[in-house]
């Protein structure tokens, strides 16, 4: 538990005779994040311009673009999203807050009270 010293953490599960299980407040985010794009039209997850520069150098960031807060049992979730041009931006929404509630209470067990998404942008690149 040394590695998670510092980090924002929950405790989601103990059993005295065994012991407890965190999660850190990042991997809900990323859980969030990885649902988030797997739903069609979500062209990519959008950040803030500190995210852009880190992705710039090379660093990885699975939880760009999104801010989860989480308190005892229940989570908030904020999301920012590209939307890829030609989807309708109310249902690619409505998919997506159903599959990030469903990724993070499936994966922690957590109930997730909001999951609020705001569009940052659209993607005109047409695949080829």
């Amino acid at each position: 538990m040394a590695e998670l010293e510092g980090r924002n953490t929950h405790k989601v599960y103990e059993n005295d005779t065994i012991g407890e299980v965190r999660i850190a407040d990042e991997v809900v985010a990323i859980i969030a994040g990885l649902a988030a794009t797997e739903v069609e039209g979500v062209d990519s997850m959008a950040g803030n311009i500190t995210n852009e520069w880190v992705s710039k150098l090379g660093m990885k960031n699975l939880s760009k673009g999104v801010k989860v807060d989480v308190t005892d049992e229940h989570v908030s979730v904020d999301l920012s999203l590209n939307i890829k041009y030609g989807f309708n931006i109310p249902d690619v929404c409505a998919k997506v807050q159903d599959r990030v509630k469903s990724a993070i209470e499936n994966m922690t067990g957590l109930t997730v009270l909001d999951v609020n998404v705001k569009i940052a942008g659209v993607n005109l690149d047409e695949e080829k």
